[in-house]
């Protein structure tokens, strides 16, 4: 593979798999390859090696006879993602706070700050760096676990975080000044290394988020 193809390929994937996560393909929607082709520039091929690769990461449906749909979504399937995520990063949580180092503290406090400059314009009604915001969010959780020692585990985690968020972004809500807290304080347990309560808080910051995804959630029209 040449790597001009390998680099459309690389490109065609980011950019499905974003709009599949912020909403601009939306569940269930029929993927055409033709359509597809012109949309992100790439052949084909390109196109549907892309979109098995995404239905092998359960962002994608490949139907025999029918071809490519966006995954649908669910109450139960967003509760079993929140589960999922709990168990992968609080598992990673433990092995990076017992092996950070002094670069992954550093990591970690620039990754919060960034964050929490986000979250302020976001909680003054700046709805339009949202997309800032909800990857500033993604880059703390993955700062919080990246000394866990686990290729393995990182790459699962960040499947079952994207599927998270594109819950979070269906819905189009936030928790505001409860998230923030809960951020500030996970992160000032992982410097102190305290294991226990940075776990406590993860674990607590993720089922609230789900009970706040799920009740707007239901309340779709």
């Amino acid at each position: 593979m040449s790597k001009y193809v390998a680099t459309v390929g690389s490109a065609a994937y980011e950019q499905i798999k974003k709009d599949i996560i912020y909403g601009v393909l939306t569940p269930d929607t029929k993927l055409k390859l033709g359509a597809m082709k012109t949309t992100y520039s790439a052949s084909v091929s390109t196109i549907r090696e892309t979109l098995s690769r995404l239905a092998s990461e359960g962002f994608v449906v490949a139907e025999e006879q029918r071809g490519f749909f966006v995954a649908p979504v669910s109450r139960e399937d967003l509760i079993e993602i929140a589960d999922l995520r709990i168990l992968l990063e609080c598992t990673a949580l433990k092995t990076s706070v017992e092996l950070g180092d002094n670069e992954w503290e550093a990591n970690l406090v620039a990754a919060y700050h960034k964050l929490h400059l986000a979250e302020q314009q976001i909680l003054n009604g700046d709805l339009a760096i949202t997309e800032t915001w909800k990857r500033c969010d993604s880059e703390f959780h993955q700062a919080m676990i990246s000394a866990c020692n686990s290729d393995n585990l990182l790459s699962l985690h960040s499947v079952i975080f994207d599927k998270y968020l594109r819950y979070q972004m269906s819905v189009l809500t936030n928790r505001g000044a409860n998230a923030v807290k809960e951020h500030k304080r996970m992160c000032d347990a992982a410097l102190k290394r305290d294991t226990e309560k940075a776990q406590t808080i993860l674990t607590q910051h993720i089922t609230r988020g789900l009970k706040h995804a799920l009740t707007a959630f239901d309340t779709r029209d």
